[in-house]
């Protein structure tokens, strides 16, 4: 068990039954009163993260994750198929625990997933991605200035809004958090 005033950036730990990690960590002490721990804490099964506030005595229990790298094989409707290059040990995990971060996997690629005990929590992607534009309208030349934007379908199956300027087959940089366009790539 831990304290609350443990609770320091990184820590995981149990809260309600659901494994936790602590983002970020504030310790404020008022007047004669008790102290009081001010935590960002993000829910390691759905990714919501939230503001707690806890009393300086409050206990929790710690526990360990493992991060394991995984090479993604391939999808269904279901779940998303790695193998541990090491032990050839197949393992299938929820599309719903890895939400829209599936899209950024690809076949062969080497993927960290986050484990608690035998239970996968997330995958560990790269914040910017290059991916090909399969279908767009035709770009314009001299659109380059403008701040307008345009509907495209990407490799993966995903549609974003990107520049007048983008044609069919241009590489572009994605930010995997907010799937936004960045830049086109050479």
């Amino acid at each position: 068990m831990i304290e609350a005033t443990e609770l320091k950036n990184g820590t995981t730990f149990l809260l309600s039954g659901k494994p936790c990690k602590v983002v970020k960590y504030t310790h404020q002490k008022i007047g004669r009163g008790g102290a009081n721990v001010k935590v960002s804490i993000r829910n390691l099964t759905t990714g919501a993260l939230e503001e707690k506030t806890f009393n300086s005595s409050e206990k929790f229990e710690e526990i360990s994750t493992v991060k394991d790298k995984l090479q993604y094989l391939y999808k269904d409707d279901k779940e998303a198929y790695f193998i541990n290059p090491k032990t050839f040990e197949q393992i299938s995990i929820p599309l719903s625990t890895i939400g829209d971060d599936i899209y950024f996997c690809k076949e062969g690629e080497d993927i960290n997933v986050l484990f608690w005990g035998d239970k996968p929590l997330s995958v560990e992607i790269k914040p910017k991605v290059n991916l090909k534009v399969v279908d767009t309208v035709p770009g314009v030349k001299g659109n380059s200035a403008t701040n307008i934007y345009k509907p495209a379908v990407l490799e993966n199956g995903l549609k974003i809004k990107v520049p007048l300027f983008i044609n069919n087959g241009d590489k572009i940089r994605v930010d995997t958090r907010s799937i936004t366009y960045v830049e086109r790539v050479n």
